[in-house]
Formats: C-alpha cells, sequence, structure tokens
C-alpha cells in the first residue's frame, strides 16, 4: 500500500498568522495594528513575486516596511524585523493539536509546504502539537507558492499521488489555485469565510475539526 500523504500550508491554516502580524502591528503602531493587517495582506505577493528569490525573512521586512508607508506610519529601522522576532510565537489554532493526531492514528504521514525559511519554521514546528514527517520550505525551492515548486519537490522527493496525497490549506491563492492546476486532490480550510469558487476545492471545511472526516471522504472517492 503506497504510503499516505497529507501536506499542510502552516500559517494561516495551523498558526494563526493573522493574529500575530496583528499584534505585532499593534506593539508597534497602538491602535493601527488591524490597518497595518490588511496593508500587509495587500502587498506580501507581489514582495514574494518580486526576483531575485529572497528568504522569508526579507520578504517579511520589506513588507512592513511598505505597509507602514502606505499607511504613512513611521516604521524605525530596526522595527523591520518585529515580524521576523515575534513569528516563532505566534498562536497555534486550538483545532489544530486533535485533528493532526487522529490523522496521524489513522494513517496519514504529515508535511509542511511552506512559504517560509528552514530555520523559522523549525521555530515553530517546536509549538506545534503533532510531528510533522517532512517539510518543504521556499528556502529549499528558492520559490514561493502559488507557484508549483514546492509540490513538484515534494513529489519528486516522497512520491505523492492520486489519493494517497491530498493537501490542506486557508490560502485559495497560494495553494488551493496551484494544487488544483497540478490535479492535486485537496481541502479548502475556509477559516475566513472567504467567497472565492469553492468548487476549485474538492472538499471545504471551517477549521481543522471537521478535517478527520473530510479526509475520509475524499480519500475513498474517485480521482
Amino acid at each position: 500500500m503506497a504510503t499516505r500523504w497529507l501536506t499542510f500550508d502552516c500559517f494561516g491554516t495551523l498558526v494563526d498568522w493573522r493574529h500575530g502580524i496583528g499584534t505585532t502591528g499593534e506593539l508597534l503602531f497602538p491602535g493601527r495594528g488591524a490597518e497595518l493587517l490588511g496593508a500587509y495582506i495587500e502587498i506580501e505577493a507581489e514582495v514574494e513575486k518580486e526576483k531575485p528569490f529572497r528568504r522569508y525573512r526579507v520578504v517579511l521586512a520589506e513588507t512592513l516596511r511598505r505597509a507602514a508607508a502606505s499607511l504613512k506610519l513611521d516604521l524605525k529601522h530596526d522595527d523591520a524585523t518585529a515580524l521576523t522576532s515575534t513569528l516563532p510565537h505566534w498562536p497555534v489554532f486550538p483545532d489544530v493539536g486533535p485533528a493532526l493526531r487522529t490523522l496521524h492514528a489513522d494513517g496519514w504521514k504529515l508535511a509542511l509546504l511552506t512559504n517560509c525559511d528552514r530555520d523559522l519554521i523549525a521555530l515553530t514546528e517546536r509549538r506545534l502539537p503533532e510531528p510533522f514527517d517532512a517539510v518543504v520550505t521556499a528556502e529549499d525551492v528558492s520559490a514561493y507558492k502559488p507557484d508549483h515548486a514546492h509540490f513538484q519537490r515534494f513529489a519528486s522527493v516522497f512520491g505523492g499521488s492520486g489519493n494517497a496525497w491530498i493537501h490542506v490549506a486557508q490560502s485559495y491563492y497560494h495553494d488551493i489555485t496551484p494544487a488544483a492546476e497540478l490535479g492535486i486532490r485537496r481541502i479548502w480550510v475556509n477559516r475566513q469565510g472567504e467567497r472565492d469558487d469553492p468548487t476549485l476545492a474538492e472538499a471545504v471545511v471551517s477549521g481543522l475539526a471537521e478535517l478527520p472526516e473530510a479526509v475520509k471522504r475524499l480519500a475513498a472517492a474517485p480521482h
């Protein structure tokens, strides 16, 4: 029997990055954290697209600078690395532990496909309530999702395919879209109640409490 893999995005799916960035923004600019988070979300993907490839810590700092500038906030030079400093402490969603333990017990191996640096994700992994069996980072492939490189590297190293590989993620843009383009089975964790076309995902859940049952149904369905 083929090894069965569930690959996950990390930030937004397992870790509450909105809370992490918003709280950091509030510390830097009291009363403006929510605005800074909104500006950050609008800008980050464009920074990730820029060439040559830059490590995620650089993306975090540059996006924070541009987000602050767009709001006419005076970001001090030394504060540009604030998100890199706080990222290892961003909270894990409370539904993550029970879901991952159930999935591991059901025989699935777990992997992270993350737009992050190796050292930063290693610090985050220490706080995740269940160990992961494999990790592919942006640093490993010199690209950021929605580029296909994470998925291609995972397939080449671990051989995931068909019903033995399901990708699970919150980001429609970074994860669900490229997984669909590559024909990878996929479950959208729509934590924010977004209105993107749900038919692009093969299953949609509002949180990880629903994930084990969704995985069972999808794994049993024809591919």
